[in-house]
């Protein structure tokens, strides 16, 4: 890997030049490459860690609406994949602690795309204060993104992501097979990434 006289990576490097134009030029493009680079790692990193495909699928979506979202107050004085590493770890950690889920990865440090290692640090009160407010922010970003879905696929994402029902309960709440519902849901999140990343007039 080739780094040069800032101490970044050529990809690292590429990345900026992404966000300058999807934050100064309103580049569509440039979201869909930024998210291609990363949408892999960061829901593998994401599935080490709670073990269900279904919610990394969650969560992995979550992180990049957030990112986007947030693009504009990114600082170049770590990588791109740092700063996106770091969200989904954190919103991760937040769901984590909601569900009071058992996990043996949470001791293990990651490194992003450059190699550095992330720490993940979890603090064991459980009355966080920070806590509620993490959530409703995340709730508050993606329903920035919900609203542009299409109506069948808006009251499934409704059920799971603000009424916080199970894959079981949406399905017997909407008298689906919990197939259906498991697929509808992965098109929505496929449409969601699509909307995050400045693609909505294609839907």
């Amino acid at each position: 890997m080739e780094i040069n006289e800032r101490g970044f990576s050529n990809k690292a490097l590429e990345d900026f030049d992404l966000i300058d134009k999807a934050v100064h030029e309103k580049d569509q493009s440039a979201y869909a490459t930024l998210m291609k680079r990363y949408k892999k790692a960061v829901y593998f990193m994401i599935l080490k860690m709670i073990r269900d495909a279904d919610d990394a699928e969650d969560l992995t979506m979550e992180a990049f609406a957030k990112a986007f979202r947030n693009l504009e107050r990114f600082k170049k004085d770590y990588t791109f994949s740092t700063w996106l590493f770091r969200i989904a770890t954190n919103n991760t950690i937040d769901f984590i602690r909601k569900k009071k889920l058992k996990t043996m990865s949470l001791n293990n440090t990651l490194s992003d795309d450059s190699g550095n290692s992330v720490n993940i640090d979890v603090e064991d009160d459980d009355n966080n204060p920070q806590d509620e407010y993490i959530k409703s922010q995340r709730i508050e970003m993606v329903r920035v993104f919900v609203d542009k879905l299409p109506a069948k696929y808006r009251k499934l994402v409704q059920l799971r992501y603000f009424d916080e029902l199970s894959y079981e309960e949406i399905a017997q709440e909407l008298d689906k097979p919990l197939g259906t519902v498991k697929a509808q849901l992965h098109r929505s999140r496929e449409l969601l990434f699509e909307i995050a990343s400045g693609k909505e007039n294609h839907i």
